[in-house]
């Protein structure tokens, strides 16, 4: 039997395309809703919920949740082989709750680390630096 060919909605299509166009970038269901409706596209929440489960099962998005926040964020990452090459980790404020993005090489010692050493397998999707952001960090004038 034949490989099941992917059913492609309009607005999976749509969604797709968004994704696309902030690639790097983390977006929240909110995210993506408000952008829809300023665009005047019709796509409903559940919709959106719905696509991006799928593609997250597809390996096209990767789906970020960090403890202590709301909402999860969804990066489009394309294709799995080029996974490694785009991981991006999290720093979390414990002052204020900002979630900044890093991209940062010096961690993947860190995980080949524990992998040949500990027996450990780190999911990289996951990785979350709680600490102080330079904003809290820095006093007020």
């Amino acid at each position: 039997m034949g490989r099941k060919k992917k059913y492609k909605t309009r607005q999976m299509k749509e969604l797709l395309t968004f994704l696309k166009s902030v690639q790097g970038s983390h977006v929240t269901v909110n995210d993506i809703c408000y952008y829809f409706e300023n665009a005047g596209i019709a796509v409903g929440t559940t919709t959106v919920y719905r696509n991006l489960e799928k593609m997250v099962k597809e390996g096209l998005v990767a789906k970020y949740v960090v403890e202590g926040t709301n909402s999860s964020c969804f990066e489009y990452i394309g294709e799995q082989e080029n996974l490694r090459q785009q991981v991006c980790y999290h720093c979390k404020c414990e002052k204020c709750g900002k979630l900044l993005h890093l991209q940062c090489n010096e961690v993947d010692g860190l995980i080949q680390h524990m992998l040949e050493h500990h027996d450990f397998e780190i999911n990289s999707l996951r990785i979350v630096f709680y600490g102080i952001c330079k904003d809290c960090k820095e006093p007020s004038i």
